[in-house]
């Protein structure tokens, strides 16, 4: 029987047709960046007072400054003890006395004791200094709501959780192209109601649905342009796939620079999700998972027209895979087959960790650059374009080297940096920021690999539920990092990094019980996976015999 490997050989593994195709899924992974990320500036938290409407009476009556009604609004400007909290949350309680309020000193007029000045929760809402707004400033998410944001972002990876378990069956189970152009339907639809919620509660829901699909629209992608090209051209596409998202993060910054509003900013990055839907005419299914479900007509078709695209001529022996050369039933993919086998449940245990260690570490490090840089726009600028030296590393290692050392040297190596980083004295800010480029490149390494690597490691029928799956820790990682990285830094600050620092060397130690897959075609069956350990095996002893026959000559 003739293997679509072999076909891809003699009609062009990455042909014009292949191109063109990989071009329009990089601009899926471009536009999922806002959906992953986006939360940076659609929920940025503004610098913030009590909105004190006897302050605005004082303002005009006394010709106050923002500064001198910041003293009188603001508890515990001239205290020099971390009150961050009660200044952004609690106000002087002077309307009870604003009728003996006077210009020169107020707050002496309600005590003489400026330490025994009644302070209450903000009443009247609050002052952002800021010109644009965000989903925070909208619906006050501040202070007593400010849970409110984390159950936003939380609700959005457990959307791409949840999502993760279904999307991948409905994919390996009814096809590559409709679960393709289904989510990307719901993806743009929600992502306008997104934009266009009236209130909070809308809001999380149209976000929660969103999350449902996006992530499995941005996997269906990779996934079926990875079952088109060749062996030799596989990693490419992984990794210029992964660069298309790092390049969505550059276009997001620019938009949320020159897009202060927020419901303006979600609407410019949901919009293109709709061009998308024209991929109707012009993605074919993929000939691959057609074979494995034994419909090999329809692959046929699809074959013959890859080949007059890429101006390549097919062989008698190829025109002649028909359904009437079918043999065997069609594999149904199951949840069962996922840990039914030693090798491939091996597998699902170990890439489970990797993908939850990359969520963690990577939305983490994001987290908490955002809490401790100045300017939101050059820091998230500069933290993706770092992004791009991981993606050469990789270009020039993968193929040498193979796939699982730099995997697990990054993920290693970037648990060093996050440790090393936790004892360096705030004096040494050159050398933070450096190991923090360090850690972010290792950990976008990672991320990067495992992509590539994870649909290499299981059969074609059950390969896009093996990567859901597998990638739905992920989700669970991105719904606990910001309990790890405020909470925990509220005992040490550092404690977090800490924290990295394990997930991340743990995760470079168990990369390596994984077998290589560099040289290898795409696995169609369970025993081909089950079968990897073998050939490793067997690759060991005929090199020790050979090392062994050169001594002794």
């Amino acid at each position: 029987m003739t293997s679509f490997d072999d076909i891809l050989e003699n009609i062009g593994q990455f042909g014009l047709f292949q191109k063109q195709l990989f071009f329009i899924m990089c601009l899926i992974s471009a536009v999922y960046s806002p959906i992953y990320v986006g939360i940076v500036f659609l929920g940025f938290v503004p610098e913030f007072r009590c909105n004190n409407s006897v302050a605005e009476v004082l303002r005009t009556n006394c010709g106050w400054s923002i500064e001198d009604e910041m003293n009188f609004t603001v508890p515990g400007l001239d205290n020099s003890t971390d009150v961050s909290y009660i200044n952004q949350c609690f106000q002087y309680d002077t309307d009870r006395n604003s009728t003996s309020l006077n210009c020169t000193d107020p707050l002496r007029s309600i005590t003489s004791n400026n330490n025994d000045i009644p302070v209450t929760r903000c009443t009247d809402g609050w002052v952002y200094a800021t010109t644009g707004s965000s989903i925070v400033t909208e619906f006050n998410l501040v202070c007593d709501d400010a849970w409110k944001l984390d159950l936003f972002q939380s609700l959005v990876n457990l959307g791409f959780f949840i999502g993760s378990l279904f999307i991948g069956y409905i994919a390996d189970r009814f096809g590559r192209k409709p679960c393709l152009l289904i989510s990307l339907s719901i993806t743009a639809v929600f992502g306008v109601l997104v934009a266009f919620a009236p209130t909070y509660p809308w809001l999380v829901t149209f976000r929660f649905i969103q999350g449902l699909v996006s992530k499995g629209s941005w996997l269906s992608g990779y996934i079926l342009v990875a079952e088109f090209v060749g062996l030799e051209h596989r990693k490419t596409i992984g990794i210029v796939y992964q660069v298309a998202f790092s390049v969505g993060l550059l276009v997001l910054t620019g938009a949320a620079y020159l897009i202060t509003n927020w419901r303006w900013l979600q609407l410019a990055v949901t919009l293109p999700n709709f061009v998308f839907l024209t991929y109707y005419w012009c993605v074919p299914e993929s000939p691959r998972w057609l074979i494995s479900q034994s419909r090999r007509t329809e692959a046929n078709v699809i074959i013959q027209h890859i080949a007059k695209k890429n101006k390549r001529a097919l062989t008698h022996t190829l025109q002649s895979l028909t359904a009437t050369e079918e043999s065997g039933d069609k594999q149904i993919p199951s949840f069962t087959h996922l840990v039914k086998t030693p090798q491939i449940r091996k597998h699902t245990f170990i890439l489970m960790y990797a993908w939850f260690a990359c969520a963690v570490i990577y939305q983490g490090l994001i987290m908490h650059m955002g809490a401790t840089g100045s300017d939101i726009y050059f820091d998230f600028f500069v933290s993706a374009m770092v992004e791009f030296p991981a993606a050469f590393i990789i270009i020039v290692t993968v193929d040498r080297i193979g796939r699982r050392y730099p995997w697990a040297v990054g993920c290693i190596i970037t648990g060093l940096a996050c440790l090393v980083t936790a004892f360096i004295p705030e004096g040494l800010h050159w050398l933070r920021v450096t190991l923090g480029c360090v850690s972010r490149m290792g950990i976008t390494l990672s991320y990067e690999m495992i992509c590539l690597v994870n649909a290499e490691l299981y059969p074609t029928f059950i390969r896009n539920l093996g990567i859901m799956v597998c990638s739905s820790m992920c989700d669970i990682g991105g719904t606990i990092t910001p309990f790890i990285v405020y909470r925990l830094a509220n005992v040490w600050k550092e404690l977090p990094l800490l924290v990295f620092a394990v997930i991340g060397i743990l995760s470079g130690v168990l990369v390596l019980c994984l077998p290589e897959t560099k040289g290898r075609a795409l696995p169609e069956t369970i025993e081909e996976v089950e079968s990897f350990h073998k050939k490793e095996k067997n690759s060991r002893i005929n090199i020790t015999y050979l090392e062994v026959k050169t001594t002794d000559c």
